[in-house]
C-alpha cells in the first residue's frame, strides 16, 4: 500500500512537470539553441523539420527531459520516504546528505556540456564540410543530440559519488579503483567517440577529461569513505 502512493505521487509529480514544460517549449527550445548561435547558416536562422509530426514529437521530447529534472526532488524525496524506515540513523544522514550532492553535481554536469562541451561540438558539425553542402538542421536530431549530451554529462559528473556510495558499502575501495587508472583514460576516450556524434579528437577529449578527473574525485572519496570506518587505510 506505501508502495503504491509512493509511486502515485511520483508519477503525478512527473506528469505535472512534463505538462507545466510543455506549455513552455518555446522557452525550452531557444534556450537548447542558443549554443548554436541562432544557426547562422540555417534559413530564417532557425532549425527546420519535415514531417508533419516531428516538431510536435520533439517539443514532448524536451517536456519530458525537463519534466525529469523538475520532479527529481520529489522524486527522490519519495524514495527517501519509502526507504528510510528501514535505515538506521547514520544511514539516513548519509542518504539526506547525497540527495541534495547528487542532483547538484547532475546539473553541474548539464550546465558543463551545455555551456563547455556543446558550443565547439556545434560549431565543428555546422561547419564541417559546408563548402560542399549547407547544413539544414532538423529539429529532431539537434534536440536529440542535445538531450543525449546532457544526459550523460550528467551522469558522468556522479561518478565520484557513486564510487563513494559502493566503497561505503564495502563493493569496491580505493585499492582495487587504483589499479584500474589505465583502463580508466582509454574507456574515458572510447565513451567520448561514443557520446559525441563527431570524429573531431579536441570536443571527445573535452568530454574523455571530466570521465578521468571525476574518478579520480571518485578514487579520492573512496579513500575517505574507507578512511571514516578504518582509521588504519592506507594513504591514496
Amino acid at each position: 500500500m506505501e508502495l503504491r502512493k509512493r509511486l502515485g505521487w511520483t508519477v503525478v509529480c512527473f506528469l505535472i512537470c512534463s505538462f507545466a514544460a510543455f506549455a513552455f517549449h518555446n522557452q525550452i527550445f531557444s534556450i537548447l539553441m542558443e549554443p548554436a548561435e541562432n544557426f547562422s547558416s540555417a534559413p530564417n536562422n532557425k532549425p527546420i523539420y519535415t514531417e508533419l509530426t516531428e516538431y510536435l514529437s520533439a517539443a514532448f521530447k524536451v517536456s519530458l527531459f525537463a519534466g525529469i529534472i523538475l520532479s527529481t526532488p520529489i522524486i527522490i524525496y519519495q524514495v527517501v520516504m519509502f526507504t528510510s524506515p528501514g535505515l538506521n540513523k547514520k544511514e539516513k544522514i548519509y542518504l539526506w546528505i547525497l540527495i541534495p550532492s547528487s542532483i547538484t553535481l547532475f546539473l553541474i554536469g548539464a550546465a558543463f556540456g551545455y555551456w563547455v562541451l556543446f558550443p565547439p561540438m556545434i560549431k565543428f558539425l555546422l561547419t564541417f564540410g559546408n563548402d560542399v553542402a549547407s547544413p539544414f538542421i532538423k529539429i529532431g536530431n539537434y534536440t536529440n543530440i542535445m538531450i543525449s549530451l546532457l544526459f550523460w554529462m550528467g551522469l558522468i559528473f556522479e561518478t565520484p559519488l557513486i564510487m563513494f556510495f559502493l566503497s561505503k558499502i564495502g563493493i569496491v575501495n580505493h585499492t582495487i579503483l587504483r589499479r584500474y587508472r589505465r583502463h580508466t583514460i582509454v574507456i574515458a576516450f572510447i565513451l567520448g567517440a561514443i557520446i559525441t556524434p563527431t570524429i573531431d579528437p579536441i570536443t571527445q577529449s573535452l568530454v574523455a577529461l571530466p570521465i578521468i578527473i571525476m574518478y579520480e574525485a571518485g578514487i579520492w572519496l573512496s579513500w575517505v569513505a574507507k578512511r571514516r570506518t578504518n582509521p588504519d587505510t592506507e594513504s591514496i
